[in-house]
């Protein structure tokens, strides 16, 4: 593990709104300032993890001006100044963009990782390894460095990232622990039939949104490949750390493009490097995802809850209620997601998780239902 630095920086981006996981996620509170596993919200989580790399002076947090409050609350040591809400959600380039300047107005010679506040990585060590050695190779050159996941599964849900010769380590360099490869394409969300070729072939990586670079490579990669967003970098960068920044924001965020930093910069840089991420992870996109991650019971039942049943199988119970918890006891209930808070209960067959978005959206429609978003 690579020690301390005060050249490193780490960019959690943590504006999602986290749909699929309602009621538990809601507007303020979202998926990643949620406990769903351990004692600690995915957001904390995240900021734990790169403690042991990055000092926490050298955190920022993206998010927006509604989570904003609640992310304070949540990393009351964070200095606040590190804590910056978007004025209006953009995509990810916006936000990385963001953070780009207002680390680059910190550190000219500053390396970044830009890491999403939501995935669960249980094998923290082996994550740190690899990320201290990306930090490494992308502060030593002009690369790009993502890290991919070796696939487990040939899963539907991710895209995808292909990989091509391993790379020597860089002049001075013996070897890292984590192998490096060239990339050769950045693939969409596959079929199933196409995701287990991909998972057999070995050449493939999960494109998990995590980026390493330096300041001066992410900004020549926008200027050739988003001038506009790169010109408000440059916007940002002057004002970066003084009351005019969030002026500047609210002018600026309303015009800006719409568009994923994968689209924007990845699939058109020449210079991106896969780093080996072989260790266990997830991005949790739905509540059957959750199950993953917890013990079934002999049926198959996974709860979070005191949960009795009777010829129950394959159900995943969560219990979110701060108050007057009881039982939650089911009869004959099978393959179903049962969640209940304090104001809602949601009762799903698991085939259909994925339209918890869509039931969203029309209680945020329903004028006696639009409170619960």
């Amino acid at each position: 593990m690579k020690a301390l630095s005060d050249n490193r920086y780490v960019i959690v981006m943590a504006g999602g709104r986290g749909e699929r996981f309602w009621p538990v996620s809601r507007e303020k509170t979202p998926k990643q300032l949620v406990t769903l596993l351990g004692d600690r919200s995915f957001l904390q989580q995240a900021v734990d993890r790169v403690l042991p790399l990055v000092p926490l002076k050298n955190i920022l947090v993206i998010t927006n001006a509604v989570q904003a409050p609640e992310v304070r609350r949540q990393l009351p040591k964070l200095p606040r100044q590190n804590i910056v809400a978007e004025p209006c959600g953009r995509d990810t380039c916006a936000a990385v963009t963001l953070g780009a300047a207002l680390v680059g107005a910190r550190d000219l010679n500053s390396v970044m990782a830009v890491l999403p506040a939501d995935h669960v990585i249980p094998d923290e060590k082996k994550f740190q390894q690899t990320l201290g050695d990306a930090f490494d190779l992308a502060g030593r050159g002009q690369v790009i460095v993502t890290i991919g996941i070796k696939p487990t599964e040939p899963a539907t849900g991710y895209g995808y990232i292909r990989t091509g010769v391993t790379l020597p380590p860089p002049h001075g360099v013996k070897r890292y622990k984590t192998p490096f490869f060239k990339t050769e394409q950045f693939v969409e969300k596959p079929n199933y039939e196409r995701a287990l070729e991909y998972l057999t072939s070995g050449q493939y990586r999960w494109n998990a949104g995590m980026f390493i670079w330096s300041f001066v490579t992410v900004t020549q990669g926008l200027e050739q490949h988003q001038p506009e967003m790169a010109a408000a970098c440059q916007r940002w960068f002057k004002v970066a750390g003084t009351p005019k920044l969030d002026k500047t924001l609210a002018k600026d965020y309303p015009d800006l493009k719409k568009i994923s930093i994968d689209f924007a910069l990845m699939e058109h840089a020449q210079n991106v490097v896969v780093a080996d991420g072989d260790f266990a992870w997830d991005d949790l996109g739905s509540w059957t995802a959750l199950a993953r991650h917890l013990k079934p019971d002999p049926e198959g039942n996974c709860a979070v809850a005191d949960f009795i049943h009777v010829d129950g199988a394959r159900n995943i119970i969560f219990d979110a209620r701060t108050t007057g918890r009881t039982p939650i006891a089911v009869v004959g209930l099978r393959d179903a997601i049962l969640v209940q808070t304090d104001d809602a209960t949601l009762l799903a067959h698991k085939s259909q998780a994925q339209k918890v978005k869509e039931l969203v959206k029309r209680l945020a429609e329903h004028p006696k239902f639009k409170r619960l978003v």
